[in-house]
């Protein structure tokens, strides 16, 4: 060791004998006035100094020397080394619990499981500038509506560049914003605006035909080498529908989160054009004038279908590789009592489709009103559709009538129930959140009805009742609006429902929060557990997580359900929410009576489960199990 590092010791030496610390510790001042005496060049870390050395304690500001030599000591390092092999294990043994909570967890629900679709008429939802029609402006005037129902999810119906002559689903320009609904900026602008509400857009998107104005069709018509296969020409008697792909990355890129596709199953014809088979052979030709007097074997569904859309599948896959930004998918297509034609869309276990095809059964419920209809409807898409895959719900659109007419004002909260309780996504028509109803307008618009008054979809398109001033708050138009107002909007209206806690919209706002708060009703158990001519009744339950849901719906006449026979229930029920109120709090199992049109939404804790031993009444998509312990899910 150099003299000059030995003398600098001496001196750090000598601050720590004169630390007061160090002081209380020695036990004769003598020793450390001699210390100080030695001559530092002749201090060495060796011999007998060294004894003198070690035995000074730590202090602060201590050499490295001083530090090492006292780190080697038994009663410094055994509890060190203690410290860091418990790091290790503790280190090692929270990596091993990431990886088997990452492995164990299940799959989370996407925005579009998670929140109801909801539907968007855009004639009819807001006027933003008094012509008496609704526009993109109006909409973003309206977000907040949204945002109260808990609703993520809007599609809007199409707004592309059109002559209108079906309002819209006759496209003149796919990439063009028709200018009654506003400007491309003010797409952009709704758009945006959405998204930082966290409310996801959807679009309709028209794959199967266009306007005659496109100028696809007039460079087809005109044999333009690129285009003329983009439709059927055919010497023929009559029009032929004509064909387009479409466009879906124009959108996509602009940041739309998902397309309903509209009339798939219509996109490709049989190229040897034959006249399709009659359902009645001996009818005569020159009479059939409608869809359903011919088997459409020649147009529907036919090959190669599947493979466009597992195609539009992968490329709207590419733009959901960011968290939280899947496209969604989902087809229409009526396809009636051929159910398996309509859960091919869902894909196969090889190939992927949409996310899923509406399932429009549930509109047919007004057609035989009951319990036993209810779960048969319901049944027919459970029963179904493939393993694993998410169910979805609709009991209205622009094409049908209003559920709240079809099967009267007297079910619409019931039915809301259902389809807020149902497994899967439900999908609300606007108005149906307040019980709008079909109205008789003075003046057909439609081009269908204008051609048979029956077939008229101008009812179920009237504008939306925001409030009880003029024209419902739709429009501040001085000339009207493009279809007649119902006659009830004063009363069936947003702002007075959101007065009233007991209204429509604010039932409906109650499920729809309570659906994305509850396990049990967002990815737990559905299970069959009555049914009746009056009641539909079905469990919705967790596995590990005591409360649980029983969900009865009286679709006849008041009535008393007795279900002291299904032994894994409770002996009482608590109400959660009544569609009628109710002064009553709790319901035992043996007497649960409920008037027409009733829903009720019982609680109970428990933590025996019904679905075990009814395997053949329970379904599960999102299968799930809750670990009370620590609070998560996980895989069983």
């Amino acid at each position: 060791m150099s003299l000059t590092k030995i003398a600098n010791i001496g001196l750090e030496l000598q601050d720590g004998v004169q630390n007061t610390a160090f002081q209380e510790d020695v036990g004769d001042t003598s020793v450390a006035s001699s210390s100080q005496e030695h001559d530092t060049a002749s201090i060495s870390v060796s011999g007998p100094e060294e004894s003198a050395y070690t035995q000074i304690k730590p202090y602060a500001g201590m050499p490295k020397e001083v530090l090492m030599l006292h780190s080697s000591q038994a009663c410094y390092r055994v509890p060190r080394e203690i410290l860091f092999w418990l790091i290790i294990a503790c280190t090692l043994a929270l990596i091993a619990m990431t990886i088997a909570i990452v492995a164990l967890s299940p799959r989370c629900l996407g925005w579009w499981q998670v929140s109801p679709v909801y539907q968007v008429y855009l004639r009819s939802f807001k006027d933003s500038n008094a012509d008496g029609i609704g526009d993109l402006k109006g909409i973003k005037e309206k977000l907040s509506h949204f945002e109260y129902l808990n609703i993520k999810a809007i599609w809007i119906s199409p707004f592309y560049k059109s002559p209108m002559r079906d309002f819209g689903y006759d496209v003149e320009d796919f990439r063009q914003v028709d200018p009654l609904f506003g400007t491309m900026e003010d797409f952009d602008d709704l758009l945006a605006s959405m998204h930082d509400k966290g409310l996801k857009l959807i679009m309709d998107y028209i794959p199967n035909h266009t306007s005659d104005k496109h100028i696809w069709f007039q460079l087809s018509r005109n044999g333009t080498e690129l285009y003329k296969d983009y439709y059927i020409w055919v010497n023929c008697t009559k029009d032929k529908p004509p064909n387009n792909w479409g466009i879906i990355h124009f959108w996509l890129q602009k940041g739309v989160d998902g397309f309903r596709m509209n009339a798939v199953k219509h996109m490709l014809e049989a190229t040897h054009l034959r006249n399709e088979p009659q359902v009645d052979p001996d009818q005569d030709p020159s009479t059939v004038d409608t869809e359903f007097e011919l088997y459409h074997d020649y147009t529907y569904s036919q090959p190669g279908l599947h493979e466009i859309l597992t195609n539009w599948r992968v490329e709207m896959d590419t733009f959901s590789r960011e968290p939280g930004r899947h496209r969604l998918m989902v087809i229409e297509s009526y396809d009636y009592e051929e159910v398996e034609k309509t859960m091919r869309y869902y894909g196969t276990r090889y190939a992927t489709e949409s996310d899923f095809p509406f399932n429009f059964y549930l509109l047919y419920l007004p057609d035989d009103l009951s319990g036993n209809k209810a779960k048969e409807l319901v049944d027919f898409w459970m029963s179904n559709m493939p393993e694993g895959k998410w169910p979805n719900w609709v009991v209205g659109n622009h094409d049908k009538p209003r559920i709240g007419s079809s099967a009267g004002k007297e079910y619409i909260r019931a039915i809301n129930m259902l389809l807020l309780t149902l497994p899967g996504t439900p999908t609300t028509y606007y108005g149906e959140e307040i019980g709008m109803t079909n109205v008789n307008v003075s003046v057909i618009k439609d081009p269908f009805g204008k051609f048979n008054p029956n077939n008229s979809r101008d009812p179920q398109r009237t504008p939306m009742q925001w409030s009880d001033k003029l024209y419902a708050g739709f429009s501040d138009s001085e000339t009207g609006t493009w279809l007649d107002i119902a006659p009830d909007y004063t009363t069936v209206n947003v702002e007075v429902q959101q007065a009233d806690p007991n209204s429509t919209i604010s039932q409906y706002r109650t499920l729809s929060l309570l659906r994305g708060a509850e396990l049990a009703l967002s990815r737990g158990w559905f299970c069959y557990v009555w049914s009746d001519a009056n009641v539909f009744a079905y469990l919705r339950e967790m596995d590990g997580y005591k409360k649980a849901f029983l969900v009865v719906l009286n679709f006849g006449k008041d009535t008393e359900t007795d279900l002291s026979s299904i032994s894994e229930l409770p002996d009482v029920f608590t109400v959660h929410l009544s569609t009628v109120p109710l002064s009553q709090k709790t319901f035992s199992k043996s007497s649960i009576t409920t008037f027409k049109g009733q829903g009720l939404l019982l609680e109970y804790s428990s933590n025996r489960r019904f679905h075990p031993n009814h395997a053949s009444e329970c379904f599960v998509s999102e299968k799930a199990c809750y670990m009370d312990v620590l609070d998560i899910l996980y895989r069983c």
